[in-house]
């Protein structure tokens, strides 16, 4: 038996594979990702590029994996059915307020932040088991959830707010910033990236004193079929 290895899957963003951004969501006007201000032609865009994309992975996937093989996934998700969940948005939101601030001190232009999206989803676990299903190259074997501290490092003895929160908004910030630097430097430059994450940092820390939040995860064991 063949297995795959198991790695991260981000969205429109494969490991190994290419960023995608949706289509036809310039309207999506002070964010840089779904939000609770977003049109509801945004989120019907961000879900069709993600059935797309990962409908590939599987094509593909499927020509290298044997019959009976297995295949593991996490995904970084949501655990409601409703796009604008805190488990997606959360992060995103402060980080477009951050960008918006830097605009209105006239830093950055705020046309640049109504042009720029991620190429990111968090999918709904039912999102996920329809287009494995639909897809029809591999069968589930195990559907499963589990969530993390958005600090990985937080002290684990409070459950409801962090207790150092310029450490744990520098922690998260830097995370952050890994996945996304590339993505801003190529749309915003790079004199402004050291100062948008240590004010990204800083509201992270403040969310955090107050309200101590999780990334939800999905993990899928699938067999080639």
């Amino acid at each position: 038996m063949r297995i795959s290895k198991p790695f991260q899957v981000y969205g429109g963003k494969f490991h190994g594979g290419g960023l995608k951004v949706p289509q036809g969501i310039n309207n999506n006007k002070g964010n840089l990702y779904m939000g609770k201000t977003s049109p509801h032609n945004v989120f019907e865009a961000y879900l069709e590029q993600f059935q797309s994309d990962f409908s590939l992975l599987l094509r593909s996937r499927a020509d290298e994996i044997k019959l009976g093989g297995q295949m593991i996934l996490t995904f970084i998700g949501r655990s409601i059915k409703d796009p604008t969940s805190r488990d997606c948005c959360l992060v995103w939101e402060l980080l477009a307020k951050c960008l918006l601030d830097m605009a209105a001190e006239g830093l950055i232009e705020e046309a640049d932040i109504d042009t720029f999206n991620l190429p990111h989803y968090s999918p709904f676990i039912e999102e996920v088991k329809t287009i494995v299903e639909k897809e029809g190259s591999f069968v589930i074997d195990r559907l499963e959830t589990f969530e993390v501290n958005l600090d990985g490092n937080d002290n684990e003895e409070n459950k409801n707010y962090v207790f150092d929160k310029f450490t744990c908004g520098q922690n998260v910030s830097r995370c952050y910033r890994a996945i996304s630097e590339s993505l801003l430097v190529d749309h915003f430059g790079e004199e402004i990236i050291d100062d948008l994450f240590e004010r990204f940092a800083e509201r992270i820390g403040e969310h955090l004193s107050m309200e101590k939040t999780k990334n939800f995860n999905i993990l899928i064991s699938m067999e080639r079929k």
